[in-house]
């Protein structure tokens, strides 16, 4: 009735099979949060700085330049959190005796290979 799928886990390579997560992470999710996330950030400040050149009221003028800086701020961490991420990740292996982190770092760094 039922049909069971077996799949083959290589248990000597990285990943223990989490090679495929560990992909759609690093190609999928990351260049997302790196790149689309910010430069939408940085079009909603360019329609709040509009906002703010067309209104002359300075109380709500002041309010939308606090909003602008926070967002672009926003932008900055996004981006560089993938790139402080991945610097973690690569040296935890690379400082480390621990055999499990070296692995977790090699499953980072090279999902594919055995």
């Amino acid at each position: 009735m039922f049909q069971i799928l077996d799949v083959m886990v290589n248990f000597e390579s990285n990943c223990s099979g989490l090679d495929s997560i560990i992909r759609v992470i690093k190609e999928g999710v990351f260049p997302i949060v790196q790149i689309a996330i910010p430069i939408i950030l940085i079009v909603l400040c360019t329609l709040d700085l509009g906002k703010a050149v067309i209104g002359s009221d300075d109380k709500e003028n002041k309010k939308l330049l606090k909003r602008i800086v926070r967002r672009l701020v926003y932008a900055l961490i996004l981006f560089f959190l993938v790139t402080v991420i991945n610097l973690i990740f690569t040296m935890v292996g690379s400082i480390t005796e621990n055999e499990t982190l070296i692995r977790w770092s090699n499953c980072w760094n090279y999902p594919m290979e055995n």
